[in-house]
């Protein structure tokens, strides 16, 4: 186990990334610990992205189907995504188009490679990120699979899967306003609520730190090989936030909170009902390498 581990403050260093309220203090966040427990996966492979930061087609797709695999208590992958899609479904496979840490191919091929074997028709699936707003497949979508790399991100802190979803508004800048608190508010809208049947945020080679809105330098980013998957978008995010804070501390060597704290993770949960942030609330199965996981 990674020293990083033992550290008597790790909880503080993970609640410095996710606490963001002037009465919150530790890593506690969202719901309390008696609530439901909501499963969150995280898989790991280091032999998913090479040394150059290219994809491994093949095993990246093997962690996607164990890790949806475990999510939904399914015997076997094709079981697992049987139970989130199905014939009469139209998928839109939400994707993420940054240039600097863009969703693998490799991954939209996986999902919809499975989505086809549930029974969906090949021309019911579509990927996009910046048009889903004019794509039919889209528009007319009964599911959504929700899919993009974390980084930091000048206006929210973090790019995570919450934010993921800014393209479906017409006006994306109008939800920049205090960190983009408000982004929980786009689920809810009538072409996005309850059609969500997978987040999946990708942590092969995430990036922990950046100045500007579009800052990108490869020497803040490391092979971490991981996927963290669940149903709920606040609650993959939360695992996501927590793993970058302590990277961030290891990093730097002092605690160094993400300016703008993003906040939006929690009022996700504890607002809009998109799932509990507090991670002992979480139900957190872990799968493949355990050595760095960080969290």
């Amino acid at each position: 186990m990674s020293e990083c581990f033992e550290r008597p403050n790790r909880r503080e260093v993970i609640g410095s990334a996710l606490a963001v309220g002037a009465g919150l203090v530790g890593a506690r966040l969202g719901l309390s610990v008696g609530a439901a427990r909501e499963r969150v996966v995280l898989v790991r492979d280091s032999k998913a992205v090479g040394p150059d930061g290219s994809v491994v087609g093949s095993r990246l797709a093997a962690m996607l189907d164990q890790a949806v695999a475990a999510l939904v208590d399914a015997p076997t992958a094709k079981e697992a995504w049987a139970h989130l899609l199905g014939p009469g479904d139209v998928l839109g496979i939400k994707s993420n188009a940054w240039r600097h840490l863009a969703t693998p191919a490799e991954l939209e091929n996986a999902i919809r490679t499975r989505a086809v074997e549930a029974g969906i028709a090949p021309d019911a699936v579509a990927v996009d990120d910046r048009g889903v707003l004019a794509n039919p497949g889209f528009t007319k979508a009964t599911a959504l699979v929700n899919v993009r790399p974390m980084r930091t991100h000048h206006w929210a802190g973090l790019g995570s899967c919450v934010k993921n979803y800014i393209m479906f508004v017409r006006e994306p800048w109008t939800f920049h306003d205090n960190a983009c608190e408000r982004l929980g508010a786009i689920w809810r809208l009538p072409h996005v609520k309850d059609r969500t049947r997978l987040n999946v945020l990708v942590m092969l080679t995430p990036l922990f730190h950046g100045v500007g809105p579009h800052h990108f330098n490869r020497a803040y980013t490391w092979p971490y090989g991981g996927l963290v998957v669940g149903r709920q978008p606040a609650s993959v995010d939360a695992v996501g936030a927590a793993i970058i804070a302590v990277k961030r501390r290891e990093h730097f060597g002092e605690d160094r909170p993400i300016t703008p704290a993003p906040h939006h993770i929690q009022v996700a949960g504890t607002r809009y009902g998109l799932g509990p942030t507090d991670l002992a609330a979480l139900d957190l199965v872990r799968l493949g390498e355990s050595a760095g996981a960080l969290v």
